[in-house]
C-alpha cells in the first residue's frame, strides 16, 4: 500500500512539474515578430524573382525557335 502511495505521489510531482515548465515558454517580442514577418516577406520576393527567371528562360527559348 505505500508503494502506491509514493508513486502517486511521484506521479502527481511531475505532472506539476511538467505543467509548470510548458506555463513559463518565453513569449515572443516585438522584435522576433518583426523577424519573421521579414523572413516571410525576403522568402516570397525569392520565390518571385525565381518566377521571373523562369519566364525570361522561357522567352528566350521560343525566340531562338
Amino acid at each position: 500500500m505505500m508503494r502506491l502511495g509514493k508513486r502517486v505521489g511521484a506521479t502527481l510531482a511531475m505532472s506539476a512539474l511538467l505543467a509548470t515548465s510548458f506555463g513559463c515558454q518565453k513569449q515572443e517580442g516585438p522584435a522576433e515578430q518583426a523577424g519573421k514577418e521579414v523572413d516571410k516577406a525576403v522568402e516570397k520576393v525569392g520565390q518571385q524573382i525565381e518566377k521571373a527567371g523562369d519566364s525570361i528562360q522561357d522567352a528566350a527559348k521560343r525566340d531562338k525557335k
